[in-house]
């Protein structure tokens, strides 16, 4: 039995869960998410939790159990206190603004580059080079973060660039002077 599609999610006060074929959706104070579930997955509301069950012990249904075990689990949390990813930008000059629901990152480039919010998805300004990614979808919070990251990620001899909050980037020493 897989560790964690064995557990039922439970279900919060204020959350509704609905299945349709094979459409599972959940409803809160956060939005609406839906998502497809694999067919030979079962999922059922039983006593204010979900259950995900599968039909046997195969390989590819044992991967899927899991998987979906944890994708409705994340659903459940999106709707309910939403997911938030951090980015912090290290280097001199380097700074993050909002142009209405637009991000604006000076980032070393001769132009600013202007990034637009994915469906789903928020970005929060908190310093000039802190900056938050917030939405009820874990897929495209980890999205947007990921393309904010990819404009500038950190370089390996100073680590200027994106990073994720709490990042570690290892730093390579840089060139030795001969010596004489």
């Amino acid at each position: 039995m897989s560790r964690v599609g064995r557990l039922p999610v439970p279900i919060p006060a204020g959350v509704d869960i609905s299945m349709a074929g094979t459409t599972c959706t959940v409803k809160g104070p956060k939005g609406t998410l839906t998502q497809e579930i694999h067919p030979n997955i079962h999922v059922a509301v039983v006593d204010g939790t979900v259950v995900v069950t599968r039909p046997n012990d195969e390989k590819d249904n044992r991967a899927l159990h899991g998987l979906t075990r944890a994708l409705v689990a994340n659903m459940v949390t999106g709707v309910t206190t939403g997911f938030r990813k951090s980015l912090e930008l290290q280097g001199t000059g380097y700074r993050a603004q909002l142009q209405g629901q637009n991000l604006v990152l000076t980032v070393g480039y001769s132009h600013p580059v202007e990034m637009h919010p994915l469906p789903g998805a928020a970005f929060v300004v908190e310093t000039n080079t802190l900056l938050h990614v917030d939405g009820n979808d874990k897929q495209v919070v980890g999205q947007q973060a990921a393309l904010i990251r990819r404009v500038r990620p950190p370089e390996p001899y100073h680590g200027k660039g994106v990073r994720y909050r709490g990042e570690r980037i290892k730093l390579k020493a840089g060139k030795k002077t001969k010596g004489k």
